[in-house]
């Protein structure tokens, strides 16, 4: 077999994932500190319209979703999105996409650790953040290391508590909001265009990036979805997904903007957490704090398992050393991918807790801001391997049209802009690497001749339908 082909068809051992066992995956891997915590700031711009915002994101993840799934389904790889947009438009594309999403996963994985800590700290306050970074760092790394049976069960396990835990929340603010609950700030629903648009159409755009972010980690289920039984049904799993994350993400938040006033909810804290606050119950901070704590390192393992993944597909198509490819032990560890990720982690890990908080608040948000310049890329690359129907190709482009918003709603709060012109600057460092890379990547052509015969065949493959 070749090593094309083998990379397509995958490890048929690892390929026993049922459609529903991903949908909880996905689950896991989406719902995270950008829900439990970043909510609080799409409240504060666009106070209980950033409902809306949510409507939208969950839109526009749908859309990417889908047609990342399609190309999944009809073409299984290893490197999901990478694969396809080199595919799509060539090496440059490839490499561009993979090694952007692996350097944004790393500074974004730093500041969950930091997070981690600071939850952690609640507890044990003496205890130093540095110790539980690390801490937190070497047990997801063991989570991949272990294999893949190890990462599901975990996953679907903190699936289940985070699912659990919103509901509780759920069952908690209906009794407060029929008055069963002692204390707490009588409840107003936002019902009239004043309450409910406080901060008029700038503050909703302004909100629209922060619901992106709790939906971030759908690239991470297309890395997965490789290992289904049916790569078939790669749609359906996401379709299931998205629709339990959008219920579950409104209904929890009309119940918080319902229980406090949109301007009174702090940044620094949960809004769940504040929304319960006022009320008798001692035992709320603690189980919350634990919630964020298991969502902040759910969110971070499946973020591990998605960068090393990327990295050993690099590593094969030969845009990373090919050392980061070599598995070694029974279990077939990457482990020099693995190490180069560590080694992002601990820099990732250094720089949160050496840099100045609103300088490292900016590289962490123009690393959020890579992701979905990654999301639309899937986009772009869907329009040339899928034959989409023409409401398939209205929905594409609705999709980029909710993405560039998202992107575009930075540049009116000082929070992200700089994080805006910072991913920017990312993007340009990128561009520099592809212009030198490509004159490598001819100079490699000269010397192998039966490089150019590969690239004709592919060029001359059929589209995926």
């Amino acid at each position: 077999m070749s090593a094309s082909a083998s990379k397509k068809s995958g490890d048929k051992s690892e390929q026993n994932l049922k459609w529903w066992q991903l949908s909880l995956l996905g689950v896991a891997s989406t719902i995270g500190t950008g829900y439990f915590l970043g909510s609080a700031f799409g409240i504060k711009l666009g106070g209980p319209a950033v409902l809306i915002s949510f409507v939208l994101a969950a839109l526009g993840t749908f859309i990417v979703f889908d047609v990342l799934a399609r190309m999944t389904a009809e073409d299984p790889q290893k490197g999901s999105f990478r694969t396809y947009a080199k595919k799509a438009h060539g090496r440059w594309a490839g490499f561009s996409t993979g090694w952007m999403y692996w350097c944004s996963e790393v500074l974004i994985m730093g500041s969950q650790m930091t997070a981690l800590s600071i939850f952690s700290q609640f507890w044990f306050p003496d205890i130093p953040m540095w110790l539980f970074a690390t801490g937190y760092a070497v047990l997801g790394l063991f989570v991949i290391w272990i294999g893949n049976k190890g990462f599901d069960r975990l996953e679907n396990i903190l699936a289940v508590i985070k699912i659990a835990a919103i509901v509780m929340f759920l069952v908690i603010a209906a009794v407060a909001l029929m008055g069963w609950l002692k204390g707490g700030i009588q409840p107003k629903a936002p019902v009239t265009g004043s309450l409910f648009f406080p901060t008029g159409g700038l503050g909703l755009w302004s909100s629209l990036i922060f619901a992106f972010y709790a939906f971030g980690g759908i690239e991470v289920m297309g890395v997965m979805a490789v290992r289904l039984k049916d790569p078939k049904e790669a749609p359906k799993s996401g379709r299931v997904m998205i629709l339990i994350l959008a219920i579950i993400y409104v209904l929890s938040l009309a119940a918080v903007v319902t229980m406090a006033p949109w301007n009174k909810f702090p940044t620094t804290k949960s809004p769940f957490i504040f929304a319960l606050s006022s009320y008798n119950l001692p035992f709320v901070p603690h189980v919350f704090n634990a919630v964020l704590i298991i969502a902040g390192f759910s969110t971070m393992v499946a973020s591990l398992y998605a960068v090393t993944t990327v990295l050993i597909s690099l590593s094969e198509d030969h845009d990373a050393p090919t050392l980061f490819s070599r598995k070694m032990f029974k279990r077939q560890t990457p482990m020099y991918a693995l190490g180069l990720t560590a080694a992002g982690l601990v820099a990732s890990i250094v720089l949160s807790l050496l840099m100045p908080g609103k300088i490292y608040e900016y590289l962490t948000t123009a690393a959020g801001l890579m992701l979905l310049y990654n999301w639309f890329f899937i986009l772009i690359s869907a329009g040339r391997n899928l034959e989409l129907t023409v409401w398939g190709q209205i929905k594409r482009y609705i999709g980029m049209l909710l993405i560039l918003l998202a992107v575009s709603g930075t540049l009116f709060h000082e929070t992200s802009r700089p994080g805006f012109w910072i991913s920017l600057g990312f993007i340009a460092i990128i561009t520099a690497v592809v212009l030198f890379m490509q004159s490598v990547w001819r100079k490699e052509e000269k010397e192998n001749p039966d490089q150019k015969e590969r690239k004709r065949s592919k060029l001359r493959a059929k589209p995926i339908r």
